[in-house]
């Protein structure tokens, strides 16, 4: 036990579990950091420098791929070298009672390899809204809770943005934004003013960095990071590039790999966790380890299921569930709706470099009374751009490359969708009674759909988008749907969620459990709302070192 004992335990090495290794580290706590999965090795394990078509299928996901990761093989940036940072489904199975498309990343580093990382504040609209529309319970904090926390964590992510003024759309420490290209500046100066409701695009704002952090980036615009790709010049915030390495630095971490929590021990008399018990997915031998504080940061889904899985006779439905919410009020963000058109002009220009992001359209629905909608409560936002292509080339040898050089005739434009999911209690993950996974876990079940309020929204988002490039100047516009089920936007979140009541949430306004005071939960689980902006890792870095700097207080005053 001795050997086994450290001041804390960080449970996960994603966006969140990396914030938490990093602060707790850096204010002199010595702190076991667990992954489920494999090590990765910043720049010593990557590949980004080799490219596609020197890899044995170009790039391509093959058949077998298809087969044993189903899930996985279908999202956006799975491909043949990211697929190392996604999960076998065969191997890590779970049950969908209703569609639900589970992105997983099992290594160090989590899904911070693979992240779309686009970074949008949330705003006092976000936390009032439960509030007052009455869907889920009240956040237990505000934007002034939580500002100066965005402020101390964006510099060191590197968020590349622009200043707008926006109230529901707060700026944040941005470096300077990745200009638009010659299209979208033209089709947001064309809009500028034009909505009564202030549609307007403005930069999307990323954590690729457009200066240099210490020995990080600047990003270099080689848009490997869209495909999924860690990036060797640590051009945009991962884990693996900057937390880690930061908590390593104070020689306080233990970090170890292939170390899958089963379940939190709890003591009755002292009502507090005491540890962790761990299996090693490598050799499957169990081994328990103790702290004083536990930071829970697997990721929402895997998060909730150790908590449920923690049975005792004082918690016999889960750690912390008093409140009976422990895996209920599942969010995602419906999204994929939009338009697309052709733009007539610049046919003189072309585009250099891979930008990794695009323009971004804030939320223009229910933010006031003039803006107010009656089929539905909420709102979205956009994320797109426009591009010029290559021509379609045929024959064969050096007349086909040479025409696959020569840029497409025209430009094209689009803008998609991102929506606010609400909160509901029947949208929930559980654990299956009998079956369990090759570790001894048992499987999660997921049940959870997008209902009326979600539905209502669908034509707006089409058809604002249709509006804005018309607006715009484009041509040729069309509307699409791509029909996306929960979970397809990776943003799946508020299993556990906070709240200022103990019979109605599982954790405090300091992210820490009601029932259990050392543990503290950072991760989307702790959500009351899905928000309206994509993006939300940036807000669980600011809930992170804020819940950090709040624990060690209390440890320090010996209240934990």
């Amino acid at each position: 036990m001795k050997n086994n004992t450290f001041d804390a335990i960080v449970i996960g090495t994603g966006i969140s579990g990396g914030w938490a290794a990093k602060e707790l580290c850096e204010k002199g706590l010595k702190t076991l950091v667990l992954e489920r999965g494999r090590n990765v090795e910043h720049i010593v394990d990557y590949d980004d420098m080799v490219p596609s078509w020197e890899t044995k299928y170009r790039g391509r996901v093959t058949n077998e791929d298809r087969r044993i990761s189903p899930v996985q093989s279908g999202v956006y940036n799975y491909n043949e070298r990211s697929k190392k940072y996604f999960v076998n489904d065969l191997d890590n199975p779970y049950i969908q009672d209703k569609p639900f498309e589970w992105a997983r990343g099992y290594q160090v580093g989590g899904r911070s390899l693979i992240w779309g990382r686009q970074c949008y504040r949330r705003s006092e609209l976000d936390f009032e809204a439960n509030a007052k529309d009455g869907f889920g319970v009240d956040w237990p904090i505000r934007y002034k809770d939580i500002a100066p926390w965005y402020d101390y964590v964006e510099p060191i992510v590197g968020v590349s943005g622009s200043k707008e003024g926006l109230p529901h759309l707060p700026d944040g420490q941005f470096q300077p934004p990745m200009p638009m290209n010659c299209v979208e500046a033209e089709v947001s100066r064309r809009i500028k003013g034009k909505f009564s409701d202030g549609r307007m695009i403005i930069h999307g704002r990323t954590a690729n960095h457009t200066l240099k952090i210490d020995d990080r980036g600047p990003c270099q615009y080689k848009g490997s990071c869209g495909a999924g790709h860690a990036c060797s010049f640590g051009g945009y915030f991962s884990s693996n590039s900057a937390t880690l390495p930061m908590a390593a630095k104070t020689g306080n971490m233990t970090l170890r790999p292939f170390s899958m929590v089963q379940e939190i021990l709890y003591d009755k008399e002292t009502q507090s966790a005491t540890g962790v018990r761990v299996i090693d997915t490598e050799t499957l031998e169990q081994r328990e380890f103790f702290a004083r504080i536990i930071f829970l940061n697997a990721s929402t889904l895997n998060t909730t299921a150790i908590l449920l899985n923690s049975t005792s006779d004082v918690f016999p439905t889960g750690l912390g569930n008093s409140s009976g919410q422990l895996g209920h009020n599942l969010m995602d963000m419906p999204y994929g709706m939009g338009a697309r058109g052709t733009y007539e002009g610049f046919e003189d220009k072309f585009t250099f470099g891979r930008r990794p992001t695009g323009i971004f359209v804030p939320r223009f629905r229910n933010i006031n009374k003039s803006t107010e909608q009656k089929d539905y409560v909420r709102g979205f936002t956009y994320q797109g751009g426009a591009g010029r292509g290559r021509k379609a080339s045929e024959g064969f040898g050096r007349g086909y490359k040479d025409g696959l050089a020569e840029p497409a005739d025209q430009w094209t434009m689009a803008i998609t969708a991102w929506a606010e999911h609400l909160p509901y209690f029947e949208n929930k993950m559980y654990l299956h009674k009998e079956k369990k996974d090759k570790y001894g876990m048992p499987v999660i079940c997921v049940d959870c759909e997008f209902k009326e309020n979600e539905a209502a929204m669908v034509d707006d988002m089409m058809n604002s988008a249709a509006e804005i490039l018309e607006m715009g100047g484009l041509k040729n516009i069309e509307t699409y749907n791509w029909e996306k089920i929960p979970g397809s936007c990776i943003h799946e979140t508020g299993t556990a969620r906070m709240g200022k009541d103990p019979q109605t949430s599982v954790l405090n306004r300091w992210n820490q459990m009601h029932d259990v005071k050392n543990i503290f939960i950072t991760d989307g689980s702790a959500m009351c709302s899905s928000g309206t902006t994509p993006g939300p890792s940036i807000t669980y870095m600011a809930l992170t070192a804020r819940a950090v700097d709040y624990a060690v207080k209390e440890l320090n005053k010996r209240n934990l």
